[in-house]
């Protein structure tokens, strides 16, 4: 078997289990929550069949709300993050720092690949916040837990960055 499935797929089942066992148990404030399944999509090979990883992605969403309980909704968020996950990459690189062969997070510029993690880490628990409320009256509340959540999900991804990845 190829390399590249075997450590794509051991990230796919170690991010559900932690995400359920460990972060889904984390509240604080009722206002941060952190989601860290999402590292998956940051990953994830740019140069692979892009339809299997969307499936891939849906499939990443729907375990964690099979055991979260949540009705579909980080399926939902997860699916358009890998959605656009190309086009955003597209516009923060330029053509010369975007090689899909040779791509890989820690090799970008710390300002780029912050700023990939960060947008599509917001989108995400935007969407994912507005499905849970899904009313405009609680968009305070929205905002709220989204600017909070991805902070603290931003802070707990570079952190496991840093410790479980190499520097190409």
């Amino acid at each position: 078997m190829n390399n590249t499935i075997i450590q794509n797929s051991v990230r796919f089942f170690v991010l559900i289990l932690l995400q359920v066992l460990i972060f889904n148990n984390i509240n604080l404030y009722e206002y941060i929550n952190p989601y860290v399944y999402i590292v998956f999509v940051f990953f994830y090979p740019i140069q692979k069949e892009k339809g299997a990883f969307l499936f891939l992605s849906f499939l990443l969403g729907l375990c964690v709300d099979f055991f979260s309980n949540s009705g579909g909704i980080n399926a939902a968020a997860t699916l358009f993050i890998a959605f656009i996950r190309l086009p955003i990459l597209s516009k923060i690189l330029n053509k010369s720092d975007f090689d899909y062969q040779l791509f890989n997070i820690r090799s970008l510029a710390f300002g780029k690949s912050f700023t990939y993690i960060v947008l599509l880490t917001f989108i995400h628990h935007f969407i994912l916040f507005s499905f849970e409320y899904f009313s405009m009256n609680a968009f305070g509340s929205i905002i709220t837990k989204t600017l909070l959540s991805t902070i603290f999900t931003v802070s707990i991804i570079f952190i496991g960055i840093i410790l479980f990845t190499k520097k190409r």
